[in-house]
């Protein structure tokens, strides 16, 4: 079993495709390709811990039929954008605000919301968030897990620390 995190998906949100500068046609596209994505990276025995904002604007049964087509026992930290509706789904090993965890050695505080300081910072812990779409300079061990900054796909802790540089997306000029 592999342990996979993500997050920011928006699916269903119309609004993300220019908010975030996603390179989807169409909403259905987006949603089609991370769909997609998850699935080619994510195995059915697999675990994702999700980071929140899900969806956004999807009827609750397009919600729940997501999930359900969706490989992996997933776990949803919520964000800003999940409703009691997205939080409650069944398809939810669980769902919190706030998580720590340690995988293959390794400490991790997962939340949304990325932090200025956390729980065992100075013994070499690791921040996973979402919220920022890549646009945010990361503090050391901290990493930005959302689909916008790895091609919308859910990733490994082993590639976020293979990672060699920042996940921070460089601004753009106009």
């Amino acid at each position: 079993m592999a342990v996979f995190f993500t997050s920011d998906t928006h699916f269903g949100h119309a609004g993300a495709r220019g908010l975030y500068r996603r390179p989807f046609a169409s909403v259905a596209e987006m949603d089609a390709a991370m769909l997609e994505r998850w699935n080619a990276t994510v195995g059915p025995g697999d675990e994702v811990w999700h980071l929140g904002d899900f969806a956004v604007a999807l009827p609750e049964t397009a919600v729940a039929d997501l999930l359900g087509r969706l490989h992996g026992r997933k776990h949803l930290i919520t964000g800003n954008n999940d409703s009691s509706a997205t939080t409650g789904m069944a398809g939810w090993a669980s769902a919190r605000p706030y998580v720590e965890i340690e995988l293959d050695g390794v400490g991790l505080v997962l939340c949304h919301y990325p932090f200025r300081t956390w729980r065992n910072m100075s013994r070499g812990w690791r921040n996973l968030h979402g919220h920022s779409h890549g646009r945010l300079a990361p503090l050391p061990r901290q990493t930005d897990v959302g689909v916008d900054a790895w091609n919308y796909r859910p990733v490994t802790l082993a590639e976020i620390i293979a990672a060699k540089r920042p996940r921070a997306r460089a601004k753009q000029s106009s």
